[in-house]
């Protein structure tokens, strides 16, 4: 069935020659700069980055920032996004550090062998959505088909993130150590949403030089159906 969808996409390939960039993993990590185990899961990210095949993204929450260091990269966006995966699970706790893979599988604590077991199945395991992009100018080109078609709709997402940046903290649990921080995430933004019976073809603002990713994520927040890079 994949050989038809992507014969069913030619003519728009053709068209509008997008952007063909290879589907990712995306990992989301749940981080702070106040937090003292955190330093061994965001020096991981460093390590997942460099395979082409999965898109690590470092999300910064606000909730560790009383104990006296405020982290620069923390929105409470971001906090909220980690307590609505706990609910959606019917949890109340939310950890870091934290890894969600995929939208679906959730590791607490920083557990590398068992971030690569989840990864290797997420990486062998097919999805029904095709997704392709292109940039023209200051915006930004997407289009999806699914086939078979969705049982339910999905929210289409915008990110975008810094690739690196170097921080000396200087109080808190971490006072005195320099950490840089990989794919840190400046926004993660809802554009539209997709029913996944026709075909999605869709445009957004994409202004700056700052990379980031195209994401199809279930509702929940739950399983990411597809997602692709935007360099």
């Amino acid at each position: 069935m994949r050989h038809f969808v992507s014969a069913a996409c030619g003519l728009w390939l053709t068209a509008v020659a997008p952007v063909l960039a290879e589907p990712v993993v995306v990992v989301e990590l749940y981080t702070s700069q106040g937090c003292s185990s955190c330093p061994p899961a965001d020096e991981f990210v460093a390590m997942l980055a460099s395979d082409p095949r999965i898109l690590p993204l470092a999300l910064h929450v606000d909730y560790w920032d009383y104990i006296g260091w405020a982290d620069k990269f923390a929105q409470g966006k971001f906090t909220d996004r980690q307590r609505a995966y706990a609910r959606a699970i019917g949890s109340r706790t939310i950890y870091t550090p934290q890894l969600i893979i995929g939208g679906r599988d959730r590791i607490e604590g920083f557990a590398p062998g068992e971030t690569a077991d989840r990864l290797r199945a997420q990486m062998e395991a097919s999805s029904p959505v095709f997704l392709v992009i292109k940039r023209e100018g200051d915006r930004l080109m997407i289009r999806a088909e699914a086939d078979p078609p969705l049982d339910a709709p999905v929210r289409v997402q915008l990110v975008r993130y810094k690739p690196q940046e170097t921080v000396t903290i200087e109080r808190g649990e971490n006072a005195g150590k320099t950490i840089t921080y990989y794919n840190i995430v400046t926004s993660w933004e809802g554009i539209g949403n997709w029913e996944g019976n026709a075909p999605l073809e869709l445009s957004a603002p994409y202004t700056g030089t700052e990379p980031g990713a195209v994401i199809l994520q279930s509702e929940g927040p739950a399983e990411i159906l597809a997602a692709v890079r935007v360099d």
